[in-house]
């Protein structure tokens, strides 16, 4: 349910409706757009239906959300987020935003000259997992804190954003202190605790679409998040499981426009899981673009026959540049910038 106010509603009127939503045992989220502040109320709503909340002091409507998913809605909020990501960067808007770098941290050396290869191409995010999950358990399994420390030697060297996968509640507290950006992988889309948790954290959330999930599921999921307070959720396609078997996954671009109309969070594609070909992730990042994604995470590595993971999908550093180029067409074609 979704409490609309009116646009002269006071600082008391909003605070008097937030105490009466609390003391029903409900849980209030504020939202404050362009027109209007909105408060969405979390909880049973049968509970919230027997007051009449209608005729409170600067309320101007009532109205239930009949969606499963409430906060991540577009009834919730009808303009798109656009979640500061620090150092100048900004998701959600016009400029489309470019996450790159290795699947793994492997070593410094590694690390840092990719960092400044996809630097220098017009990348403002480097990716690196430092945990990794596998399907096999004798695969390698990341460096642990040892690579979240190199992540953040290379921020510092290069001024990029750091974006890298949690995968236990236990190191909330390591990824607050060096993650810019918290990445919760397909395996872990509906680790339920994991997700209240990355909801507490002051963070912003990459929130990767499970394999086998549905839209509805993949939004459910990100629901659990905004649940526990933390509205900053960007959303990522990355491929789903189908039949075919010739590509990793399948891409489902129609994800992106769908998602757009169901939802005001942030969506971004991931070309290298979805097809697991490297040739492949340009054609794929074109459509994502196209489409209306508002930005990519590709994987990036100068050496991929070496790689420790998944280098059959990782661009060379000069292929990651001549996508660059060719994206600044697209996205400018369709109203966007890179």
């Amino acid at each position: 349910m979704i409490i609309v106010l009116r646009p002269d509603a006071t600082q008391e009127q909003i605070k008097h409706i937030v105490e009466k939503v609390k003391k029903l045992g409900l849980k209030p989220m504020i939202s404050r757009g362009t027109e209007r502040t909105i408060i969405g109320v979390i909880g049973e709503e049968d509970i919230i239906r027997v007051q009449p909340l209608e005729v409170f002091p600067g309320v101007e409507k009532v109205m239930p959300i009949l969606k499963p998913f409430k906060l991540v809605s577009r009834d919730f909020k009808k303009e798109d987020t656009v979640i500061d990501l620090g150092n100048n960067v900004k998701i959600g808007g016009k400029r489309l935003i470019m996450m790159a770098g290795p699947c793994s941290v492997e070593n410094r050396k590694v690390l840092l000259k990719t960092a400044k290869a996809v630097k220098k191409a017009g990348a403002t995010v480097l990716r690196g997992g430092a945990y990794k999950p596998r399907t096999s358990p004798y695969s390698f399994q990341g460096l642990g804190e040892k690579g979240l420390k190199m992540l953040a030697e290379a921020r510092k060297e290069t001024g990029l954003l750091i974006v890298t996968e949690i995968m236990d509640t236990k190191d909330v507290a390591l990824f607050e202190k060096y993650a810019d950006i918290v990445q919760v992988g397909a395996r872990n889309m509906q680790n339920f605790n994991l997700l209240k948790e990355v909801g507490k954290m002051s963070r912003p959330v990459l929130l990767k679409r499970g394999m086998s999930s549905t839209i509805k599921e993949f939004l459910m999921s990100a629901e659990y998040i905004l649940s526990e307070g933390n509205f900053n959720v960007i959303l990522c396609e990355r491929g789903i499981r189908t039949f075919e078997d010739y590509t990793r996954f399948t891409l489902d671009v129609n994800a992106i426009p769908a998602i757009k109309s169901l939802s005001h969070l942030p969506i971004i594609v991931d070309p290298s899981h979805a097809t697991g070909k490297w040739g492949l992730v340009p054609a794929a990042s074109r459509a994502a673009v196209a489409a209306g994604c508002d930005g990519l995470i590709v994987e990036v590595h100068p050496n991929p026959e070496e790689a420790l993971s998944d280098g059959t999908q990782s661009l060379l550093p000069e292929k990651f540049e001549a996508l660059m180029q060719e994206l600044r067409k697209v996205a400018e074609a369709v109203g966007r910038e890179i």
